[in-house]
């Protein structure tokens, strides 16, 4: 690799490359600044460039992309694509009915056993999914969707799905719209207090290998899961090509699937990509090209836990511009420090400072999960801001 840039960019990714001063929202100044720089290959992390078609305006301008088309990135953007896809193609997933009027779905809750599980049907920022445990629970996540409009445009059409019951994995792999490679999986945290308290977040830590991961059940996973979703992709005219995420729940009958997300996910990318011992970029160019079969994806065994740490009040109101001490002490510890949502003072020198809700992960990688979990909780202690806060319970009690 001659040049990396990155868009926005963050202080912790000024330290590897040039951040570029353009919203990654923003497909076609984006696009724009690819060919400016001629770049030979664009990731886009986020789901909702991808939404948007970033990845079909790049690859229109004859750059390779590692990320699906906007009618691919459907699998993730719209719920309701997803589950009649999974349900038309005999992928094992949760019985459920959509609905874009509230009488309707109120009359369908009526009749059901709870608890079960609303859903929006567009992004909603990992915010649109309520699991109801009464029914007027279900009715005021439904109202809120579908009348009060809280999730605008994405809740025009809401999931009412039953509710699985079982440990939840996040399977991942690289898909180049034919081939799926060989699967690897972590386990998230998304409520954000310890003991799964308090509202979901975007993930507040998360690990690999799962305890109960093993040779046969990622290829039960791959031969139930991924390739048949991958082949019903290709027969709805919409072939996936990019980072394939499985959210399942394995239930007494299964694998079976509670969503599809269209990238790589964060906290899970920073447990598992260290984990990745062929070259990270060669397979994203085979995925870009459609030559993944050609080339070697090698998942290692070791393992890797990730703590996020939070700015106080997250995920509501938080204070940003504040500065951040530590990181290199963490560094220094053994830990790998992700920073997410973090910025360089103004004159681009000086301790970075915080900019978002989820300022950093502290990833401790080792031979079990135990030794991980201590490297991370040990280097996580030298991180310090104000309000800084974090779960103490990630990767607990596993091994």
């Amino acid at each position: 690799m001659e040049e990396l840039f990155i868009a926005p960019g963050n202080a912790g990714t000024a330290l590897l490359g040039t951040n570029l001063d353009v919203p990654s929202a923003d497909t076609k100044a984006i696009t724009a600044k690819a060919q400016e720089i001629k770049a030979d290959l664009v990731i886009v992390g986020p789901e909702t460039p991808l939404a948007a078609g970033l990845a079909d305006r790049l690859q229109s301008a004859g750059i390779a992309t590692l990320g699906p088309s906007a009618a691919a990135a459907r699998i993730e953007s719209s719920k309701v694509f997803s589950k009649e896809l999974m349900l038309g193609s005999g992928i094992p997933t949760a019985a459920a009915e959509s609905f874009d009027n509230a009488d309707a779905a109120i009359a369908y809750l009526e009749r059901q056993t709870f608890p079960v599980v609303v859903k929006a049907d567009g992004l909603a920022a990992g915010k649109g999914v309520t699991i109801a445990n009464s029914k007027q629970e279900a009715i005021d996540a439904v109202l809120a969707s579908l009348e009060q409009r809280a999730f605008g445009e994405a809740g025009a059409r809401v999931l009412v799905e039953e509710c699985l019951i079982g440990p939840e994995v996040s399977v991942f792999a690289f898909v180049d719209g034919e081939y799926v490679s060989p699967l690897t999986a972590a386990c998230d945290y998304k409520r954000v207090f310890d003991g799964d308290k308090g509202p979901n977040t975007g993930g507040m830590g998360s690990f690999t290998p799962p305890v109960f991961w093993n040779d046969a059940l990622a290829s039960e996973i791959r031969q139930v899961v991924m390739e048949p979703t991958v082949r019903a992709m290709v027969k709805a005219g919409c072939p996936f090509r990019g980072v394939l995420y499985a959210g399942l729940m394995l239930t007494a009958n299964g694998p079976k699937v509670l969503e599809f997300n269209c990238r790589l996910g964060d906290p899970e990318t920073q447990v598992i990509v260290p984990n990745l011992e062929s070259d990270f970029l060669e397979v994203a160019q085979a995925v870009a090209t459609g030559r993944l079969s050609q080339q070697e994806v090698r998942w290692g065994r070791g393992a890797g836990v990730g703590v996020v740490v939070a700015s106080g009040g997250y995920p509501g109101s938080y204070k940003t511009g504040l500065p951040i001490s530590g990181i290199e002490a963490a560094a220094a510890a053994g830990a790998l420090v992700f920073q997410a949502g973090t910025q360089t003072s103004a004159e681009g020198q000086g301790k970075p400072k915080t900019s978002g809700g989820r300022v950093l992960t502290v990833v401790g990688r080792g031979k079990s999960l135990s030794e991980a979990r201590k490297l991370a909780y040990k280097a996580i202690n030298h991180i310090k801001f104000e309000g800084a806060f974090h779960r103490t319970d990630v990767a607990a009690n596993l091994d």
